[in-house]
């Protein structure tokens, strides 16, 4: 082939020379001139046919097997870019054939070629990369492990070993002793790729020790994200808030601050209600005769009213207590019927999970008024369904709070002090 293309330059520079009368000088890189012209235009014709043939054949076998792995190949371009080193590897073993007359140009070309194979190197393996990246986010188990953070090391690796390899090919260096030299700018390097190296040392601490997660639901309101974690990579970690903003968050921050993360929330089965009423002090009093009958024709306190009515009795008689003293022994208020009352209606809601802690307290009294905490988990994660859980269970309390004689504490306004 090479005698061939020696061949075809002569005949080329006898034509220029002798049929055209040109000098022979002239003759002579005008012919090498126009015969490097012609490998490009052969080169490009080879590389057009070369993705014909992919495309046609190789590409069609490879959708039609089972395996998503050759697809995933096919989806980052890794056999159009490996088709680039067939023109590469034609003009770099018939380019010298060719220049012979033109040393420098050659040179030049030669180096061109030299870098062009490292650079497509590169493209290939990281056309591999996100491949195998993507390859293995298809598994359940790649959320709690996400590998993103490690392609990126292996393809900061593959820059920094090209770009010694472009310096050691266009210096004329080895490449060993490139590496040698590498320690007097270590320094540097380290302040550069400072953040890279500090967000892989947090990414793996989040990953190993399952601190995070794609999908996690996470608050951090130093950074404004509240939201889920749609990715995690080498220096960030991109949050999806609940607004559908993106905040981006450094990836050590993650490790060396504090962030709460909802995901035990979701896996346990409930999500928690904790939210208080106030009710007004001077509306809390012993039940009168007519309270206690009233209550008793509540459905959800009929057997707590009867068995506490009986154990009070009970313990009255039996300690011969003068009924005539209210303060007198033991009586029902209405406001330890009210909690009877909750803890009877709240459990009987099929959208509150019982099995996990469930109680209806009182907190210490302040300036507000006396605070009855409703303390239970919902069936329900998803914010939605537990936001209207929450809403429908306060819209009853509300509402059925003066049918026990109580008042919920509210500051005054203008309009309460309307005298009617």
């Amino acid at each position: 082939m090479h005698d061939i293309i020696k061949g075809q330059v002569l005949h080329l520079f006898e034509f220029l020379n002798h049929t055209l009368g040109l000098d022979s000088s002239l003759a002579g890189f005008l012919s090498e001139f126009i015969s490097l012209l012609i490998l490009f235009g052969v080169s490009y014709i080879v590389y057009k046919i070369t993705v014909r043939l992919m495309w046609k054949i190789i590409i069609p076998v490879l959708k039609k097997s089972k395996n998503q792995f050759d697809d995933f190949l096919v989806e980052h371009h890794f056999f159009r870019n490996l088709a680039y080193v067939v023109p590469a590897l034609i003009m770099y073993y018939f380019v010298g054939d060719i220049l012979q007359k033109m040393p420098l140009i050659g040179n030049i070309i030669f180096l061109s070629l030299e870098v062009s194979f490292v650079v497509i190197a590169i493209v290939v393996f990281n056309s591999v990369l996100n491949t195998v990246n993507d390859f293995y986010s298809r598994y359940e188990f790649s959320k709690d492990h996400p590998i993103k953070s490690v392609i990126q090391i292996f393809k900061i690796v593959s820059y920094i070993v090209a770009l010694f390899g472009v310096v050691a090919i266009l210096f004329d260096k080895n490449l060993s002793s490139l590496v040698v030299s590498l320690g007097a700018v270590s320094a540097v390097i380290m302040l550069i790729f400072k953040d890279a190296i500090l967000g892989f040392v947090g990414g793996l601490q989040l990953i190993f020790n399952k601190m995070l997660a794609i999908d996690d639901w996470i608050s951090m309101p130093r950074f404004g994200a509240d939201g889920t974690v749609t990715e995690i990579n080498l220096t960030t970690v991109k949050v999806q808030n609940w607004d559908n903003t993106i905040v981006t968050i450094p990836t050590y921050s993650l490790v060396s601050e504090s962030f709460q993360n909802w995901k035990g929330m979701q896996e346990s089965g409930g999500r928690r209600i904790k939210r208080s009423l106030f009710i007004d002090v001077h509306s809390i009093r012993f039940c009168t005769p007519e309270m206690i009958s009233k209550y008793k024709e509540m459905e959800a306190l009929t057997p707590y009213i009867n068995t506490t009515e009986t154990d009070i009795q009970k313990y009255n008689t039996e300690n011969k207590i003068n009924p005539e003293v209210r303060v007198n022994g033991r009586r029902q208020t209405n406001i330890g019927v009210f909690r009877a009352y909750l803890e009877s209606y709240l459990s009987t809601r099929k959208d509150i999970n019982t099995d996990m802690t469930f109680m209806v307290r009182q907190l210490a009294p302040n300036e507000k008024g006396l605070p009855i905490e409703i303390y239970l988990f919902t069936k329900t994660t998803e914010w939605v369904a537990y936001e209207a859980v929450q809403s429908d269970i306060f819209d009853h309390i509300l509402a059925v709070v003066p049918e026990f004689g109580l008042k919920v504490f509210q500051y005054p306004t203008q309009a309460s002090n309307v005298q009617h």
